[in-house]
């Protein structure tokens, strides 16, 4: 028993490091994130860090990993509850919504992780391209449904259309100010703008 209490508690520490170290990511990133910041967030001392993790940047690999990860699961998460014989638009327009919740409010790492993964070094780059293309193949399943059903405009290249949709969606990251509106208001201006902006019948 006393075992499992311990490493219970050692769980529950190791996760409090990585959420902090996505909290600092955030805010610092990638260049600016010390592991001493990252102990005060957590409320460690630093060098219980290596406990848990043998270098700063086997940390920040975790946090970016957990970020892609969760961001992925809560909007494949959104669409499996919506009703199957939902038109591919609505499908789309779910995505979008459940990508700017997770995104600026569910918690810190999966904005930490898309603003972070263009800082880091080229080799742990590639440890998370993986996580990305299965991320991005969710929402090309998407574009491409909308597209079967005849509602993308055929003047659009459907990748293109995607990449500008998810910049602008990862945008909000960096100007959302809750104080100055709402996340509703937000979703919804999103939803408009990804319906209307791809829409077979809004360009002549």
């Amino acid at each position: 028993m006393t075992g499992t209490v311990r490493d219970t508690k050692s769980a529950r520490t190791r996760r409090r490091v990585v959420d902090a170290a996505a909290h600092v990511l955030l805010r610092r990133g990638y260049a600016g994130t010390r592991l001493s910041d990252v102990a005060e967030v957590a409320q460690v001392q630093a060098p219980a860090i290596y406990y848990y993790f043998s270098s700063r940047d086997e940390l920040i690999d975790e946090a970016v990993a957990v970020g892609l990860d969760r961001a992925q699961t809560l909007v494949q998460d959104a669409l499996a509850e919506a009703p199957a014989d939902l038109p591919a638009i609505d499908r789309l327009a779910i995505a979008v919504a459940a990508h700017l919740r997770t995104l600026l409010t569910h918690s810190d790492h999966a904005a930490a992780a898309v603003r972070t993964v263009p800082q880091l070094p080229e080799a742990m780059r590639e440890r998370h391209r993986q996580a990305q293309r299965d991320y991005l193949a969710v929402w090309r399943g998407l574009v491409a449904e909308v597209r079967d059903d005849g509602d993308l405009d055929p003047a659009l290249d459907p990748g293109t259309a995607l990449m500008v949709v998810l910049g602008a969606l990862n945008w909000t990251a960096e100007w959302w100010d809750p104080a100055r509106g709402s996340l509703e208001g937000v979703i919804d201006a999103a939803q408009r703008l990804v319906r209307q902006g791809l829409a077979a019948d809004a360009h002549p």
